[in-house]
């Protein structure tokens, strides 16, 4: 199945101190080129994610976002034992002496301790990176499955172009065996005519004359190239319905169909095969544009 290199991925999570989000894009590129934007401190994900990208695809410019947004800090509250038994004693303290003195103080409660001086502090607990990387990692496939579904269905209408396109430059193959059996007769009455000329030329050299008639043969049969272009046809089809990467293969074809069909206009020194020849650049043309998008 052919698969496009064009492709958007995004997914969310979240953990108790953290939130994020990834975005991944991928354009057109002759080879793979990963790009990710991520956080300070993320370099063992990145290189977990590299490692992933690397071994699911195979061209493309790919570039990978991860937002991420800590929440509040959890906050620790830590009890200094010695000085709340240093505040315990001196309120009992004061209640004995209250008591001696006949003075009632109400019953101290535990807001009214901790209220005190020294007997507590609170400290900012450390982010859990370890986890938090954890966390984002198990992201990474179902992101990346999502990105290569896309590729995927991209892929589908690309492969039914291309396969629209093969089968008008097999139509066009078709018709060009059709003008050029229809112009023999033509092209026999030219010969004849170089024949004259080149009489005229070198007199009664018949090794030479034939060499001449030969290359002037040669110059307008355009059989060889037809043949190229059915084989290319072919390969091109098998290339299509192959389930590997085709992109690089795809493009080296269209350089084949294009030097083909440059020859065969070359060679035709007719207008309707100029014509028919003309058309089919096209068609390579329009291939080649959509190749650029194959992975």
């Amino acid at each position: 199945m052919t698969h496009s290199m064009t492709a958007f991925a995004s997914r969310t999570g979240q953990t108790e101190n953290a939130t994020w989000q990834w975005d991944m894009r991928g354009v057109n590129g002759r080879g793979l080129d990963i790009r990710t934007r991520l956080p300070e401190g993320m370099d063992k994900l990145d290189q977990t994610l590299r490692a992933a990208l690397g071994k699911a695809l195979e061209r493309g410019t790919v570039t990978v976002n991860l937002r991420l947004t800590r929440t509040s800090e959890a906050v620790d509250l830590n009890i200094d034992e010695a000085q709340l038994d240093r505040v315990l004693r001196a309120l009992d303290l004061v209640q004995e002496r209250a008591f001696a003195a006949g003075v009632t103080l109400g019953q101290p409660t535990a807001a009214d301790v901790l209220a005190a001086r020294g007997v507590w502090s609170q400290t900012a607990s450390q982010p859990d990176d370890a986890g938090l990387i954890a966390a984002l990692s198990t992201d990474i496939a179902p992101l990346l499955s999502d990105f290569r579904s896309m590729r995927a269905h991209e892929g589908a209408a690309l492969q039914q172009i291309l396969a629209d396109q093969l089968d008008r430059m097999r139509a066009l193959i078709d018709q060009t065996r059709t003008l050029s059996t229809a112009r023999q007769p033509k092209v026999r009455h030219a010969l004849r005519d170089a024949y004259a000329r080149i009489i005229e030329v070198t007199g009664d050299d018949d090794a030479r004359l034939v060499q001449e008639l030969a290359v002037l043969a040669i110059k307008q049969d355009v059989t060889e190239e037809l043949d190229r272009l059915q084989a290319h046809v072919a390969a091109a089809w098998d290339i299509v319905e192959d389930e590997g990467p085709a992109g690089r293969r795809l493009d080296f074809l269209a350089q084949e169909f294009n030097r083909e069909v440059n020859t065969l206009c070359a060679k035709s020194q007719d207008i309707d095969l100029t014509q028919v020849g003309l058309a089919m650049k096209l068609v390579v043309d329009q291939m080649r544009e959509q190749i650029q998008n194959v992975e």
